[in-house]
């Protein structure tokens, strides 16, 4: 029990600022999750399993549910900004702690890249003939500045961008349950758009499985709750309620929406030129409305590229703290802000403009590949965590939390065996780039590991005296 209590009074806040509220929380971890994932990346799904697409992110939300489930376990017992990074360390090893860690900030630097990419994509409906690469810079440069204030005001405008997306897409279910089954009597598509052009599978089952690997982009976020925990007021209170809301709502979010549109829209008609989402408003003919869904989508993608510039920043700052990254790294401003680790965190921004510029018809998927391998390993990371921490939590005596993962250990041992195979399945399909980025990104890292950690052995105060009475 007391090397846990040690745990969690040296990784509390770490001089971070404990200024984010329930809300702020819930609704950062729903603006990560509501992102292109869903407003661009779905119709990649749609694309590779057609109808069936609607069984695949209930099985993508179902994952999810066991994740979240782990991990708000875990994070009560260790609030820190270091995370699932931290657990990992503690309670698998430290290999695996720095491992998880940097894939993570990889995966969220990359991140960075597909939501700007996405967002040169949403601009090109009112500037067709403006280069790519000017919006990537243009709002690149506002969000570095919102992410160099406050972590309260980060928060404030996460929560009312975030708000703005939920907003729209509770609307958007309305209208188009009010189309579809509205006393209008000019119904669109209905249950047979469900049906027909192949039937509801048209792709049989291994394309509705590719499309559960893909929709699990659309999730990815929902863990930022563990990273912002090092900087929440009441972590055994907030982190709780918010997990408990996102996972609700992200669920039926995504299955209504999904739902609904393809009821409307003809699956085949999906595609990543442009958003699945505005496609739906041009197909209704309602004046105006798409442009506005268009711009719906691209406060959806500013707010979760902001969302990643945090986390990325934090975990930076995590590293440097555990001197697994320069010191520079966990110096902050007077803000509380992580300044030097935050510049290092907008790489993303630099490798999508390159993207971009080399290969603007396909950037968004390319950078969609690359950028999934860092989150998926850290989920799986956080499930296999989860079966170390609860019996050595037991073991220890510690103290009795608010919130405890249900099905222990069936159901995390399932979460991590569905999501594991989900992982391999991207060797068999168009991402393979995923795999093909991982593995190596893993084996440099575990080089890597394995320099710093001798270098910090050789300079440890006890070494030192050793070496200098030699």
């Amino acid at each position: 029990m007391e090397g846990l209590k040690e745990m969690k009074e040296s990784t509390g806040g770490e001089g971070l600022k404990r200024e984010l509220t329930t809300g702020q929380l819930s609704m950062i971890s729903m603006g990560m999750a509501i992102g292109t994932g869903l407003f661009l990346g779905s119709g990649l799904a749609v694309g590779a399993s057609g109808p069936s697409v609607i069984i695949s992110y209930a099985i993508g939300a179902f994952i999810v549910l066991l994740l979240m489930g782990c991990l708000a376990e875990m994070t009560v017992a260790h609030p820190t900004s270091g995370s699932f990074g931290t657990i990992a360390d503690r309670y698998l090893h430290p290999m695996v702690g720095f491992l998880v860690r940097y894939s993570y900030w990889i995966a969220q630097v990359l991140g960075i890249g597909v939501e700007v990419s996405a967002i040169a994509v949403y601009m090109k409906y009112w500037f067709p003939s403006v280069p790519g690469i000017v919006w990537i810079i243009v709002f690149g440069a506002v969000l570095i500045y919102v992410n160099l204030t406050s972590v309260n005001a980060f928060g404030t405008f996460e929560y009312w961008f975030s708000m703005i997306k939920v907003s729209a897409i509770v609307g958007f279910i309305l209208l188009g349950a009010y189309v579809l089954f509205g006393p209008t009597g000019q119904h669109h598509g209905g249950m047979n758009n469900l049906v027909s052009d192949g039937g509801f599978f048209p792709f049989g089952f291994k394309g509705m499985w590719i499309a559960v690997f893909i929709s699990l982009f659309s999730f990815l976020g929902t863990e930022l709750i563990a990273v912002t925990a090092g900087e929440a007021k009441d972590p055994d209170t907030a982190v709780p309620k918010a997990l408990k809301a996102t996972v609700f709502r992200l669920t039926v979010f995504y299955v209504l929406t999904m739902t609904i549109m393809l009821m409307i829209v003809p699956w085949s008609q999906a595609g990543i030129e442009e958003s699945p989402f505005v496609k739906v408003m041009d197909y209704l003919n309602i004046p105006g409305a798409s442009g506005i869904m268009n711009f719906i989508v691209l406060t959806a993608a500013l707010s979760s590229m902001n969302g990643q510039l945090y986390a990325s920043s934090r975990t930076m700052y995590s590293l440097s703290t555990e001197r697994f990254a320069p010191v520079i790294f966990g110096k902050l401003n007077k803000k509380g802000v992580p300044t030097v680790a935050l510049a290092v965190s907008t790489a993303g921004i630099i490798v999508a403009a390159v993207v971009s510029a080399l290969m603007p018809g396909s950037s968004y998927a390319f950078m969609m590949g690359i950028s999934m391998f860092g989150s998926l390993f850290t989920w799986l990371v956080i499930f296999v965590s989860h079966l170390f921490f609860r019996k050595r939590w037991e073991k220890a005596g510690g103290r009795k939390l608010p919130v405890k993962m249900l099905g222990f250990p069936y159901l995390t041992l399932l979460g991590g065996l569905l999501l594991l195979s989900l992982m391999i399945t991207a060797w068999f399909t168009d991402f393979k780039i995923m795999l093909q980025f991982g593995v190596p990104w893993l084996v440099f890292l575990s080089l890597v590991y394995l320099l710093v950690k001798k270098k910090n052995h050789d300079v440890t105060p006890a070494n030192k005296q050793h070496k200098d009475a030699v």
